[in-house]
């Protein structure tokens, strides 16, 4: 029997190359915005139809973007990774349809009810990557959790197809549950702040899902305070604490930070390096197992996590 979509993606999520730290909100209907996005030195950018576009300016935005797109695409450029948040329901439908194209990583779906919105798009991905030219599955999606019934469904979405990463909406689910938002201005950005067990709880169950289906780990969510950058070093740590390698950023003031949290220091680096090569030494004599420079056992699950040392962007 061939293995369903989740298990061959579960075959290969401990993944060499360097994944973003960092996700840029950049506005679509703000084109002295765009022109200067992959500029600014995030890992990726998040190219925003939904929340940051007024209804009254969605078909500019979206005639901005596809203009921008076009020459992000020209020989010559290497722009980060693009996405696209793309508006719920038929609108987003019809965005993706316009803007899908070589010079777009994924598009981030606002508002993700379940797996059946992920499946529209799916349907019109293909057809994009039919009439661009390129391989099946190489238009991604990263559905956006900002309700309580995606937060309980997360794991039919995290098993969708061309489901890459998942992202936590925290500001709308924070409004739908009554929860106080770590970043809120009476309380400080960080897990243990008002909130911050309920948050710490389903940011877990989000990275479970994740990893149970093979996907890349969740990105973290945005802080809204771009100027207390002490709590946003606090609470970026936190996430990495949990398991999470990157987060989104409202602001390049932010980016610095958000990389500095996400990024391993030279002696982690050099550690996790000597490890691998204890251990590929000792496979060579046909030994599984080591012992540590601290006395622990040292078997492929640690050395996954070395893995991943070695293969954060620096």
């Amino acid at each position: 029997m061939s293995p369903s979509e989740s298990e061959r993606r579960a075959m290969t999520a401990d993944r060499t190359a360097p994944v973003p730290r960092s996700y840029l909100y950049v506005p679509g209907d703000r084109p002295e915005m765009l022109a200067k996005a992959a500029a600014r030195g995030a890992d990726a950018l998040i190219v925003d139809l939904e929340d940051a576009v007024p209804a009254s300016c969605k078909d500019r935005a979206l005639a901005l973007v596809r203009a921008w797109l076009a020459e992000a695409a020209a020989p010559g450029r290497t722009p980060p990774e693009v996405w696209i948040r793309v508006n719920p329901g038929e609108q987003g439908c019809m965005e993706s349809a316009v803007l899908a194209g070589p010079a777009v990583t994924g598009f981030c779906l606002a508002k993700c009810s379940g797996a059946d919105g992920i499946a529209a798009q799916d349907a019109i991905l293909t057809a994009a990557e039919e009439r661009h030219g390129l391989a099946p599955g190489a238009i991604a999606l990263a559905p956006l959790l900002e309700t309580a019934s995606a937060v309980l469904d997360v794991r039919p979405i995290a098993q969708a197809p061309r489901v890459r990463h998942l992202h936590l909406g925290e500001a709308d689910l924070c409004a739908e549950l009554g929860i106080t938002a770590p970043d809120a201005p009476a309380a400080p950005d960080a897990p243990d702040g008002p909130g911050g067990a309920a948050l710490t709880a389903i940011r877990t169950q989000v990275l479970l899902a994740s990893a149970a289906a093979g996907l890349l780990p969740p990105v973290g969510p945005v802080s809204t305070d771009f100027t207390d950058l002490d709590a946003l070093a606090r609470s970026t740590r936190a996430l990495r604490g949990l398991g999470y390698r990157s987060r989104a950023c409202v602001h390049p003031r932010q980016l610095a930070t958000v990389h500095a949290a996400f990024t391993p220091g030279p002696e982690e680096v050099a550690a996790a390096r000597a490890l691998l090569d204890r251990f590929a030494e000792a496979a060579r004599d046909g030994s599984g197992v080591i012992t540590g420079p601290d006395g622990r056992m040292v078997d492929e699950a640690v050395v996954r996590a070395a893995r991943r040392v070695l293969a954060t962007r620096r």
